[in-house]
């Protein structure tokens, strides 16, 4: 049996987000496996949380933190625990392979790279967003870790062309988010009203990690969402939501729950999602809805999947080269655009649904073609590794 390294994963974070990432990985990876003949279990490392999506399943270990004190002063068993494994997929969270949140966030990225290099284990980037590296150091750190890696896989066309113009491209990929495959069950309708999702994000809700607008965003998040929930909850016949995608007590900052709840205060005629206790039942809930927005990337990847017309929010350019990437211009850029723009967009968008939902079932065909090619890869790579024909 093969044992299969996830490394920025996580089976149990409060960010469903990256949950979905990992739900999503291991469904394409035990696809690929039935494929090449072999078996495969798991072994998680990322951050931990307080929910448990695969509770019970012997074939999915949670790894150790990876801890960056712990790693230098050699008190880790990080190195151990992945010389034990086969392979290591690394996804970088979606998007935390960046120098964007900060040195520290960047810095145990590289050094959890570096390990499993360091023990000679095929390392492939997932598909991720890559960069932006605004340090030079750190563009160049960066750029010497992935000429190492066996593979590199991005999921959008802006990250492929930084690859290409750093000359990184050869043994690279572009395919789509891992997210698209995130398995989800549709509810039976309920009722005949418009159900309108709107996703909040905690986190730019407060004005990032730092309090101060630290994505420099061109909007006032706060008042355009406040303006979004005039609008809607005014329209006769709609059932408005606000559905969290984060869900953490530990990190007040990001928490999107506790924003939503001081929103519906303000809206008593929104609903408040239930908590969910996985990506997939987030997914699931999210399907329901007949119209989506929002500013949390997988929440919107969760309504385009399941077919629902939306309008991402914007706030890094993940955003805008993965939806570009699906040939869909549905998307309001809070770095620039202003309040008035994004709520005009968002409201002609509403009243075209099924203009867009003809637009998010081309771009599902899209999506579905490129995550076949990731999936045959690892079919491939798995039959190698099983027969020892690897070379690193």
């Amino acid at each position: 049996m093969l044992k299969i390294g996830l490394l920025w994963h996580s089976t149990t974070s409060d960010n469903l987000g990256v949950g979905a990432l990992t739900e999503a990985q291991i469904s394409i990876i035990n696809k690929a496996a039935v494929q090449a003949g072999v078996e495969v279990e798991y072994r998680i490392f990322g951050t931990n949380g307080n929910k448990d999506y695969f509770e019970g399943n012997p074939l999915i270990e949670r790894g150790t933190n990876v801890s960056l004190k712990r790693i230098l002063i050699g008190a880790s068993d990080y190195p151990k625990k992945i010389r034990e494994c086969d392979v290591v997929f690394d996804i970088g969270e979606g998007d935390s392979f960046a120098d964007i949140y900060g040195f520290s966030r960047f810095l145990i990225q590289i050094v959890s790279k570096l390990v499993v290099l360091f023990q000679r284990k095929p390392l492939i980037l997932s598909p991720q967003t890559i960069g932006p590296f605004e340090s030079r150091f750190n563009l160049k750190v960066a750029n010497n870790v992935m000429q190492r890696c066996t593979k590199i896989f991005v999921r959008d066309g802006l990250s492929f062309g930084y690859l290409q113009k750093n000359n990184l491209s050869v043994n690279a990929e572009e395919v789509i988010d891992v997210a698209f495959r995130l398995p989800f069950q549709r509810p039976s309708r309920d009722s005949s009203k418009v159900k309108i999702g709107l996703n909040v994000s905690g986190l730019l809700y407060n004005g990032g990690y730092t309090g101060k607008n630290q994505f420099g965003l061109s909007v006032n998040y706060p008042e355009l969402t406040r303006s979004l929930l005039d609008q809607f909850t005014r329209i006769e016949g709609c059932e408005v939501w606000l559905v969290p995608h984060v869900l953490t007590t530990s990190f007040p900052i990001e928490d999107d729950v506790n924003v939503c709840v001081q929103l519906q205060e303000l809206y008593p005629a929104a609903k408040l999602a239930p908590s969910f206790s996985s990506p997939s039942q987030a997914k699931s809930f999210i399907s329901g809805m007949d119209f989506f927005l929002g500013a949390r990337m997988h929440a919107c990847i969760a309504a385009f999947s399941s077919g629902v017309p939306v309008v991402p929010l914007a706030y890094s350019r993940k955003f805008n080269g993965l939806f570009s990437a699906l040939d869909y211009p549905y998307l309001g850029d809070c770095k620039v655009n202003t309040n008035e723009q994004i709520v005009g967009l968002v409201m002609d968008c509403f009243n075209s649904r099924e203009q867009l939902k003809f637009a998010v079932e081309e771009g599902n065909k899209i999506a579905e073609k490129k995550l076949l090619r990731y999936e045959q890869y690892i079919a491939e790579l798995l039959t190698r590794i099983s027969n020892k024909k690897i070379v690193l």
